[in-house]
């Protein structure tokens, strides 16, 4: 894994902890994670990279290196003194990893010094957007796919080492295992792979180099057969291997396909293997898949049982990045606001609490309330921009969201495996009914703040605007 130190952040946040250090270093503040948009114009995100990000800054320290890099940026003696003994000593509240989460509504509070506040920005951002992209991707591929086997077969397509987290990611918003073997070994994924055109083309025929790769790897066996032609040649040449398995008490797993139209190869293909009584023989599909492609062959029920997602799942592609900020709301003592033009750019002071808020029977009602951190129950949620449409809810259910992950710089709950976060989202996305699911103009999920936290915001907006 990458080893990240404390250099792992933008100029500008060491800049301002110098500026801290000589003039406020004991001042505690306290900053909100959250996103303003939903990715791919969807109705919902899947949090993912917390339990990632609460490791790492457990362990983050500037180096002797980093120190010594620093001394040449014009960084102060004394302040380069205080940064030898640097670790996050704050506390972070957050919604567990896994979470369906909307946007406005924090996700994530730091409570810390300003220094360290500041310094954990960047890896923060850089680790959360990321990863809550490529979750929320996966998930909706995983919707359109049903019960097909997911496989992540983007490493090669990532931008450099964000494949490793990628993976992660998409097995936490529902794919089945990877390609990837470093995060088979760090995160126990399921690992899985084929081979390339390479390998088929470095034979003189194709048939020999079925019959090698079998011979040699007959466990998960799965054939490629496209590179010369898929039905006259891949096919008839891997069913011939298939028998010869057989006869060796082995069976093969899947072929795969690789281009062309993959509906109708598919279900040629599909009848070329039964024909031959190799019904259990799989068929497993890649080139350039995507939740849209995926909900077409499933419409067109092409008999495809494993899909190999690639580039479009691990850059997230088409939005690319998630609009994550994190943003001061309290400073020694004083609740703190950003104003902008844009109403819905202005900030919201003060600690707060997120309630999600559910019926009598604990059905989700499509609505979350930001509320002050010491409003234990709100009355009425308001909308964040429009002055004039609100909600009641003082008799439905109010379940807090935030709660403490991390006390003094260290984790205070065991950390959880993937395996364990990626069953939480498929119990939390079950909950969410399917108006917030679909891909074209999902149902809005309302996302409002207390009649308390609106008053303070508007009173604040007033007397800077003085």
């Amino acid at each position: 894994m990458f080893q990240y130190t404390a250099t792992y952040t933008d100029l500008y946040q060491l800049s301002m902890a110098q500026v801290y250090f000589n003039k406020k270093q004991n001042q505690e503040a306290t900053f909100d994670y959250y996103f303003r948009t939903l990715p791919f114009k969807g109705g919902y995100a899947v949090f993912a990279g917390l339990e990632e990000l609460l490791t790492i800054i457990e362990e983050l320290r500037f180096s002797k290196e980093d120190l010594a890099y620093l001394k040449t940026l014009d960084f102060e003696d004394e302040f380069l003194n205080y940064l030898k003994d640097f670790r996050f000593r704050g506390k972070i509240t957050s919604m567990a990893e896994g979470e369906i989460v909307f946007g406005t509504a924090p996700i994530l509070q730091v409570e810390a010094n300003l220094i360290e506040a500041q310094i954990i920005e960047t890896i923060l951002l850089n680790t959360l957007n990321f990863q809550t992209l490529i979750a929320t991707k996966a998930s909706r591929i995983r919707q359109v796919a049903g019960d097909k086997t997911l496989l992540d077969f983007g490493l090669r397509r990532a931008q450099g080492p964000g494949g490793y987290y990628a993976s992660r990611a998409a097995i936490i918003g529902g794919f089945d295992g990877s390609s990837n073997v470093i995060t088979g070994r760090d995160f126990d994924i399921k690992i899985s792979g084929t081979m390339a055109h390479a390998f088929v083309q470095s034979y003189d025929d194709e048939l020999t180099a079925f019959r090698d790769f079998a011979e040699n790897r007959p466990s998960n066996c799965v054939l490629l057969v496209d590179t010369y032609d898929t039905l006259k040649s891949g096919v008839p040449n891997a069913i011939k291997v298939a028998k010869e398995m057989e006869s060796r008490g082995q069976k093969l797993l899947a072929i795969r396909l690789d281009s062309g139209d993959l509906a109708y190869l598919s279900k040629k293909s599909r009848a070329m293997l039964d024909d031959a009584n190799l019904s259990y023989v799989q068929i497993a599909a890649s080139n350039q898949l995507d939740e849209y492609v995926i909900q077409s062959l499933q419409n067109q029920k092409a008999p495809i049982d494993i899909y190999g997602v690639g580039t479009n799942l691990v850059i997230g592609k088409p939005d690319g990045a998630l609009d994550g900020v994190y943003k001061l709301s309290y400073a020694n003592g004083k609740p703190r606001i950003k104003i902008s033009e844009s109403i819905s750019k202005v900030t919201l002071p003060f600690k707060k609490q997120v309630y999600r808020i559910k019926n009598s029977e604990g059905v989700l009602i499509g609505a979350d309330a930001i509320a002050i951190a010491d409003e234990h129950h709100v009355e009425r949620m308001n909308h964040p921009v429009e002055p004039f449409k609100n909600l009641t809810i003082k008799s439905l259910s109010q379940e807090p969201m935030l709660k403490p992950v991390m006390e003094d710089g260290k984790r205070i709950n065991k950390i959880r495996t993937i395996q364990e976060i990626a069953s939480y989202t498929k119990e939390k996305l079950s909950e969410l009914p399917e108006e917030y699911k679909r891909f074209d103009n999902p149902h809005i999920y309302k996302v409002g703040i207390s009649d308390r936290l609106k008053q303070e915001r508007d009173k604040l907006i007033a007397e800077h605007k003085r």
